[in-house]
């Protein structure tokens, strides 16, 4: 196995400093784009409603990147090559810190997401993320677990990709949570290629918390992000990882491998690392 921690790129230190604020100016500025952006999008999103595979994803990825450009959020990736990226019939697999992860994500690989049953109640991130084949998933039942597998098979069957966050919530991004198996067992099923995906977010160079949508409501969150001067968004796109890679055919044995190399390259440069959630 290769060194994992030389697979995800460490940026240079930086002294820890106080950021600096992005002016009022700029924060409603980026308000009012971004209702601008709702407004384009609501319109956009009624006419994907028979719309092919193909065009959803192309039509989501245009959304997401119209979404990051008018919050000026850059995307800085590091991946193994475009030819990853256009592959189908992929299982993406990504530590989750924000509602902007599925914008993010959705830029490198449009996909169907597994979601949690509340955000499809969310404004506008609830039906664009249903109109791209979100299968939504009740956290405190198990009974659903094999209904979502072979939801998840089949679109990996059909050639599509299903991305969802095994952590099963959101940290503040320094480190990660231990990753939930049920769900790379349609991975399994279909012979489909899991790919693991990394997300941190950094505010003037510096690692940030204040994206991290585990201690803030929607509204909190969102004000955070557009006072933040520029967000950068550092994507590791890690060496993909097949079942016929594995010694056995165990969902748990995927997970373990998926968890190894996620949390490498989170703690890469993680300025806190015992700070995965907030206190209590």
């Amino acid at each position: 196995m290769p060194n994992l921690l030389l697979s995800c790129p460490i940026p240079s230190k930086r002294k820890n400093r106080m950021s600096q604020k992005a002016p009022l100016s700029l924060r409603f500025a980026r308000i009012f784009r971004l209702l601008a952006w709702l407004f384009k999008t609501a319109r956009a999103l009624r006419r994907l409603d028979n719309a092919s595979m193909e065009e959803r994803y192309e039509a989501m990825r245009r959304m997401s990147q119209g979404c990051l450009d008018v919050l000026d959020v850059r995307l800085d990736v590091q991946d193994g090559g475009a030819e990853q990226r256009a592959q189908n019939g992929l299982l993406v697999a990504a530590n989750h810190v924000s509602w902007l992860d599925i914008f993010a994500i959705t830029v490198l690989y449009p996909s169907s997401f597994i979601a949690m049953q509340e955000l499809r109640r969310w404004p506008f991130i609830g039906r664009m993320i249903t109109n791209a084949g979100t299968v939504y998933i009740d956290r405190s039942s198990r009974k659903d677990i094999g209904i979502i597998n072979a939801a998840i098979s089949r679109v990996l069957d059909a050639g599509g990709r299903v991305c969802f966050f095994p952590e099963a919530r959101t940290t503040l991004g320094n480190g990660i949570l231990p990753l939930k198996a049920a769900l790379f067992q349609a991975a399994l099923d279909s012979r489909a290629p899991v790919q693991p995906v990394v997300l941190r977010y950094y505010d003037s160079g510096v690692r940030t918390e204040a994206v991290s949508f585990a201690n803030a409501n929607l509204f909190q969150s969102l004000w955070r992000v557009v006072s933040i001067p520029q967000i950068v968004v550092k994507v590791d796109i890690l060496a993909q990882i097949r079942p016929d890679m594995l010694p056995e055919n165990d969902r748990f044995v995927m997970k373990d491998r998926v968890e190894q190399e996620i949390a490498a390259c989170v703690l890469a440069d993680s300025p806190n690392p015992e700070r995965v959630l907030p206190l209590q």
